[in-house]
């Protein structure tokens, strides 16, 4: 058995190192492959420095028998996304044990029924209410802030809340050996990896089980379900309060009335705990550092925002386009420091690319729409985008109309591409009083 599978593992080999014949790139170990090369602290740059010189696309090796084709040009990115070949069977395991078979991992079916039971609760009729809450919260994140805006000193903005199972399974991606069930699980990595995710499955587990709903003659914490079932119509609900999006879960049905199973439910629940909190919160987070290193930007986006808001304090649903200018710093920010820097596919079939090597001179007006994707494209695009874009928008106006950002230049951020973009050693700012900025 032993030599058979060793056998197959070359022969595949040979395959890869066959078909990657068209596309150079740099020297790789014959058993290690990059996988020295690509560590935490360096992986960005050298990918970067790779991509120069390697235009188009270049290999990658993790161990000597998984090939990775990088590409980094926007045409080649755009037949990726835009056919209908599956996410990768490697990253994307080693996240299920955490968040299930939910919108981000499956396929096929399952994905498409999912998808579309879900894409309801991203409707701006129900992303509208959200605004009001997005407010309400930034504005304890900046009263939080007034202590240091009166000492002068820096502090970190960022911090993933799933920091450590990030940091595992992208560990574990990148140690080949971990690619092999039982020899991550029998590891130390893979204690802490169980142990992280029966963390986040308690809280998910609180999140789905009760919820504040007061009734004269029962618990004012009963199941959701429970809650729903008598409710009858979704419709009902959004009248009496906002809709959430285990709401839209709980009451989700297709033509045949069925709804989601339990572990459906929890799928996604986990899911969207990681995609639409530790994304945003990257790109919240370098929006900061990018306008604070950039104060010619900021001083124009406060302009714009102080214009729209009045005597306001915080943005209302009608003004979030009406601050175009802001708006093209945070696509710029996210271009710059993607939220998600990597986009994985498996091919199952040939793919060809288009024929040609030549670089035209890059002309922003005319950028390839591919050149630019914080949020993919394509089929599996991100279902939360225009959420996301909104949550933005507000927490910058709101701070923006309150304090000055500064940087440290001594202290730039040590990024590295994780499942979420993130710094090694943190994002710092400065701030000032907004009032004693004018003075």
């Amino acid at each position: 058995v032993c030599t058979f599978k060793i056998t197959s593992l070359l022969i595949k080999r040979s395959k890869c190192v066959r078909h990657l014949r068209a596309f150079p790139g740099p020297p790789a170990h014959w058993f290690f492959g990059h996988a020295l090369e690509l560590m935490p602290e360096t992986v960005l740059d050298k990918s970067v420095a790779w991509g120069v010189d390697y235009p188009f696309a270049y290999p990658m090796w993790v161990g000597p028998f998984l090939s990775i084709l990088s590409i980094h040009q926007p045409d080649y990115v755009k037949t990726m996304l835009f056919s209908t070949e599956p996410k990768d069977d490697l990253a994307y395991r080693f996240i299920k044990p955490w968040i299930g078979d939910g919108l981000l991992v499956s396929s096929g079916q399952k994905w498409f029924n999912h998808r579309r039971l879900l894409t309801p609760g991203f409707h701006f009729n129900i992303l509208k209410p959200y605004v009001k809450l997005m407010a309400d919260s930034c504005k304890l994140m900046l009263d939080k802030w007034e202590a240091y805006s009166q000492t002068n000193e820096l502090f970190e903005v960022s911090g993933p809340a799933v920091y450590e199972l990030s940091d595992l399974i992208n560990m574990r991606v990148r140690v080949f050996l971990y690619h092999i069930d039982f020899i991550f699980h029998l590891s130390p990595h893979g204690f802490r990896f169980r142990r992280a995710c029966q963390e986040a499955h308690r809280y998910t587990s609180m999140e789905i089980a009760s919820f504040p709903y007061q009734q004269p003659s029962r618990p004012s914490e009963i199941l959701r379900k429970e809650a729903l079932k008598e409710e009858a119509e979704l419709e009902k609900i959004q009248a009496k309060r906002k809709l959430d999006f285990l709401d839209i879960l709980l009451c989700a049905r297709d033509e045949d009335q069925k709804g989601l199973s339990d572990e459906a439910i929890r799928a996604e629940v986990e899911t969207f705990m990681f995609e639409g909190h530790d994304t945003t919160a990257s790109g919240i987070s370098f929006l900061f550092y990018s306008l604070a290193s950039n104060p010619q930007h900021q001083e124009i986006c406060r302009e714009e925002i102080l214009q729209v808001l009045g005597d306001r304090e915080t943005l209302e649903w009608d003004d979030l386009n009406r601050i175009p200018y802001t708006t093209m710093c945070i696509k710029e920010s996210l271009r710059l420091y993607p939220a998600v820097p990597g986009i994985v596919r498996k091919l199952t079939k040939t793919m060809t690319f288009f024929d040609g090597r030549s670089m035209p001179e890059e002309n922003i007006s005319k950028r390839h729409p591919h050149a630019f994707l914080p949020f993919s494209a394509g089929s599996r695009n991100c279902i939360g985008q225009n959420f996301a874009m909104n949550e933005m928008k507000v927490v910058i106006s709101q701070t923006l109309s309150r304090y000055q950002l500064m940087v440290d230049p001594a202290r730039p951020p040590k990024i590295s591409p994780r499942l979420v973009l993130c710094s090694l050693n943190g994002i710092y700012i400065k701030i000032n009083p907004l009032v004693e900025v004018k003075l």
